[in-house]
């Protein structure tokens, strides 16, 4: 898988969960498109990693169940463990859809639902 959009997401994930949000977001476009439905859409790289450093503070946990792949897009499928509105960690199940530009990610629509389950 090396080189595929698939690959790519996957070292950007592997970022995130070592709490490397440079790392992450040199994966990204300049102009990345962040959107989470039902919250909102941050518009660039900055905007991404101000984010972050609130909400990625105490880096999240990944359990990527299924990556489909086509064209320029990539669909993830899994659940993640992050801390929750209460600042308490909470599992949520996650559809990241990631589009692809010049093998960077340049748009995420992402779904994000709590499941109820807290550590």
């Amino acid at each position: 898988m090396p080189g595929t959009n698939k690959s790519i997401l996957l070292q950007a994930n592997e970022a995130i969960v070592a709490g490397d949000h440079e790392g992450f977001l040199s994966h990204c476009t300049d102009d990345i498109r962040w959107t989470t439905v039902g919250e909102g859409t941050l518009e660039g790289k900055e905007a991404v990693r101000q984010w972050m450093k609130g909400a990625y503070a105490t880096p999240p946990q990944f359990k990527v169940d299924r990556l489909i792949a086509e064209d320029d897009t990539v669909v993830a499928l899994g659940t993640i463990m992050a801390n929750g509105e209460d600042g308490q960690p909470t599992e949520f199940t996650y559809s990241d859809v990631w589009r692809f530009r010049d093998r960077k990610m340049a748009e995420l629509r992402a779904f994000v639902v709590p499941t109820g389950k807290s550590r």
